[in-house]
């Protein structure tokens, strides 16, 4: 990564008005995917505020002259791969671009009161859109504190962390088609579960839902089959980040993980925020992440701090309640294995990743536990339940349970954050 640049200054302000705990200063300039809600065509955007600003109509006035973007009509696309796909330099560009027309003292748009009026819309009159047409997703387990809670309720805490898990950042392959986006509702699964005191296994819906804390990243600029990505280079791949809700149907994972891992437990539905934040905007909040012991093998140490302090949130509103409530607190910096190590181990085989792919980190929790990042770990293995504010408790997900993510990085007056990740739980089809 480039170091910071004048787009980046905690001082700059912008010429829309913009609420002081807003997710979307001038300092972020996330990306998304926007259609307007009295119809029309699918155009790139940024936020800015309480508004969209739609990036097509900007390159239709010749804001972008000059940069990578230029012609191109990548804004004029329905998803944001081929923007994605161009790399570094184009990203830049245009942030900086459009940094520079927002920004307060700049005349450029603010004064133009017909392109202002057609390209600055406010959020209540746009419906977000999927940003990312998304070929391929993998699910890392790369919390320590995660993968040892979980060992220690099914396994003791002698046998917390299998063999392996120290040394490399454990994945498994996802289901793509059913990622869907921040307020789609979640229909609860069906599946084969056994009671450990049955002799058979039984067919029902699912009685242990639950929830699981992530950050997803988005590759940009792939790599060729057979071309390993060195984990020094590995963010020269990454576009952006977003909020993940691992959705998970406990007791079908029970009985069908072993051997080879988690099926229809995790394929029904996966929840992702609709912005996706970069990594430029999140650069001044790069920090370093835990100490690895044992060091990892030569092809997985990390020359740089590649994590960074995102402040992490999980509340539940259920339908008896009026407002979300706060039940667990976490951070992205737990993690144990960063996303430069994902990306080296998981292209170490000479495995392609392409434009659009989704890498999510695995449960985030952290070393309390008001940081654990899912229901299994908050309830002990459903044998502690969840108080809630309004008397009632939680020992699973129950139906009309609605579950939001929120992420956020804090800066001196401003904050860079992610939105909303939000899925209400409905009875089984």
């Amino acid at each position: 990564m480039d170091v910071m640049d004048e787009t980046h200054d905690s001082n700059l302000k912008s010429w829309v008005n913009i609420d002081e705990n807003s997710d979307f200063p001038i300092q972020n300039i996330p990306f998304g995917i926007y259609s307007p809600k009295e119809g029309g065509d699918l155009h790139v955007a940024t936020a800015i505020g309480n508004y969209v600003l739609d990036l097509a109509y900007l390159d239709e006035a010749g804001i972008f002259e000059g940069t990578e973007v230029e012609g191109t009509e990548v804004f004029h696309e329905p998803t944001l791969n081929a923007f994605m796909s161009m790399g570094r330099k184009a990203w830049k560009d245009a942030r900086k671009v459009i940094s520079q027309i927002l920004s307060e003292n700049n005349g450029t748009l603010r004064d133009n009161k017909e392109l202002k009026e057609l390209a600055l819309i406010p959020m209540k009159h746009a419906e977000m859109e999927f940003p990312v047409d998304i070929g391929d997703y993998t699910d890392f387990y790369s919390s320590k504190e995660h993968a040892s809670n979980v060992g220690t309720i099914f396994r003791g805490p002698e046998n917390a962390l299998m063999p392996n898990w120290l040394h490399l950042p454990i994945a498994y392959h996802g289901r793509a088609s059913s990622v869907v986006l921040d307020g789609a509702d979640i229909v609860r699964p069906k599946g084969q579960t056994k009671a450990p005191d049955a002799k058979d296994p039984s067919f029902g819906e699912s009685k242990r839902m639950d929830f699981e804390l992530e950050m997803g990243l988005f590759i940009g600029a792939g790599n060729r089959l057979g071309e390993p990505v060195p984990v020094d280079d590995a963010e020269d791949h990454i576009f952006g980040m977003a909020l993940v809700n691992d959705w998970s149907a406990r007791d079908i994972q029970t009985w069908e993980y072993q051997p080879l891992g988690p099926f229809l437990a995790k394929n029904f539905a996966t929840t992702l925020s609709p912005w996706i934040i970069t990594l430029e905007a999140l650069e001044p909040f790069r920090c370093k992440g835990p100490k690895q012991d044992p060091e990892p093998l030569e092809y997985l140490r990390n020359n740089k701090n590649s994590t960074f302090d995102i402040n992490l949130g999980i509340y539940l509103k259920s339908e008896k309640m009026d407002s979300y409530e706060l039940i667990s607190s976490s951070n992205y910096n737990y993690l144990y294995w960063d996303m430069n190590q994902q990306i080296a181990h998981h292209t170490i085989t000479g495995c392609n990743l392409r434009t659009g792919d989704l890498l999510a980190s695995g449960t985030i929790s952290g070393p309390e536990k008001d940081n654990r990042g899912s229901m299994l770990e908050l309830t002990w293995g459903w044998s502690e339940s969840i108080k809630l504010s309004n008397g009632e408790e939680r020992i699973a997900l129950e139906n009309g349970d609605t579950v939001m993510l929120r992420g956020w990085c804090q800066g001196d007056g401003y904050r860079v954050g992610f939105g909303e990740c939000r899925g209400k739980l409905l009875p089984s089809a």
